[in-house]
């Protein structure tokens, strides 16, 4: 069997890849690997075959690369069955403009239910499965391509940080140095300049007496009204002055109701006045009557 596919991956990035066996068992189709095994490429593989899925038990060996080239050889036992197969794969990078050319060169070796297949079923197959297996493994190449770039500059960065802080101790120390050479610069100077000058004692000079008050001399003024300002401010604020607050009557839901007794006397007075002018005006009209009917 042989089978050639080409990849825009350059042949660094396949080798790095195909060197490292936990990637390649992720480049595997099918492939389930067994939790409590050594090697990452010994599990189950599931071959789909002339419409027959067959399930084999075994593992796969990688050796290499020799020359650009990784050799691949497993064996299997069915999972169902008494079928075993057996595998020899040579992977050979070529480098090609734009790319690498893959080339697949292999023989397997079997029976049980693979050799029951039809003529062809199990060639296409493989193929099938070469195909999947390439494009997962460009997938992983770029991937570790990407983290490889990354680590560098990670790296890059760090040298850089690195470099920096050996400048700025370097600095600090510098710096260090010379303020100690300054400072005894300066208490040398001191040392000759209070050699030839007599200087008095502290004792000798004027201290000012301190005031028993802080606050004398500064005078205070209070001014006896409110300014204009602040009156009209406060009115503004509360609508009515405080004087006018204190003599005006309560209104709305607290003003005083008026007692029943003063309601009564106001409405009989109001009642008994015109009933009063009534009479008053009955009595005129009927003194004048009676005075017409006197002979």
């Amino acid at each position: 069997m042989e089978h050639e596919v080409f990849v825009p991956v350059p042949v660094l990035a396949l080798l790095r890849t195909l060197g490292d066996p936990a990637r390649v068992a992720r480049c595997v189709p099918g492939l389930q690997q067994d939790a409590d095994a050594a090697s990452p490429l010994t599990g189950r593989l599931k071959l789909r075959a002339g419409g027959h899925t067959i399930t084999y038990r075994g593992e796969l060996l990688l050796t290499g690369p020799e020359r650009d080239r990784f050799s691949v050889t497993g064996k299997g036992v069915e999972a169902r069955g008494t079928g075993a197969v057996e595998l020899a794969l040579t992977i050979g990078l070529a480098a090609a403009d734009g790319g690498t050319t893959i080339a697949y060169s292999g023989t397997a070796d079997g029976d049980g239910r693979l050799v029951e297949l039809e003529e062809g079923a199990a060639l296409a197959a493989a193929h099938r499965l070469l195909d999947r297996f390439t494009q997962q493994l460009v997938t992983e190449s770029l991937a570790a391509r990407e983290e490889a770039d990354a680590g560098a500059e990670a790296d890059a960065d760090a040298d850089v940080d690195d470099a920096v802080a050996a400048e700025g101790l370097a600095g600090d120390e510098e710096g260090a140095v010379g303020a100690v050479g300054s400072g005894d610069e300066i208490r040398a100077d001191d040392a000759d300049g209070s050699a030839g000058d007599d200087p008095g004692s502290v004792y000798d000079s004027p201290v000012p007496s301190p005031s028993l008050d802080p606050v004398a001399g500064v005078e205070f003024t209070v001014p006896d009204e409110p300014p204009a300002e602040a009156a009209h401010a406060r009115r503004t604020m509360i609508g009515r002055s405080a004087e006018e607050v204190d003599h005006a009557p309560p209104r709305g839901r607290y003003a005083p109701v008026p007692s029943p007794e003063a309601g009564g006397a106001s409405t009989t007075l109001r009642w008994v006045a015109p009933a009063a002018a009534l009479a008053l005006a009955s009595a005129v009209v009927l003194g004048r009557a009676l005075r017409r009917r006197r002979p």
